[in-house]
């Protein structure tokens, strides 16, 4: 989305983005190939590089159309996982080197828990990403909830 808003207007990113959303909400990749032919005899003449933006990354953009609902919803807003990244980034950064695999997961593990250290965000956080995380430990076989019994 941030690609696509990149090529309009500031003052149609509004109207670009409710008409971009059809094509990311799509049931499957023919239903989302024809938004995106909707969006683009709407939008192409105005912008016709978003639509070529969306088109250069559908071999990116089409495994998305394969996850549940539930994942779909916390994916679309990425905050959350910027945050994520960002304090990643800097936990790894910190220590400028690791000795092995197990020392770097294990930095990054400390810095996922430091996240809330309080644990009043908790709560906020669970509410929604409950039925994500439902729908992660099926997709991945409970590798999620592996040792947490």
């Amino acid at each position: 989305m941030r690609a696509s808003l990149r090529y309009a207007s500031r003052r149609d990113w509004a109207d670009v983005a409710r008409d971009l959303k059809p094509v990311y909400t799509a049931v499957n990749e023919d239903e989302a190939r024809q938004r995106l032919a909707d969006f683009d005899a709407t939008w192409g003449k105005r912008y016709p590089s978003i639509a070529g933006t969306w088109q250069r990354a559908w071999s990116e953009f089409v495994p998305f159309l394969g996850l549940p609902d539930a994942i779909r919803q916390v994916v679309y807003t990425t905050n959350a996982i910027e945050s994520l990244n960002a304090r990643y980034r800097r936990a790894a950064q910190a220590c400028g080197h690791f000795p092995n695999e197990q020392a770097a997961l294990k930095r990054l593990y400390l810095a996922t828990l430091a996240l809330d250290p309080t644990g009043r965000g908790r709560q906020r956080w669970n509410n929604r990403w409950k039925s994500a995380l439902n729908e992660f430990d099926v997709l991945f076989d409970g590798r999620l909830t592996a040792g947490r019994e």
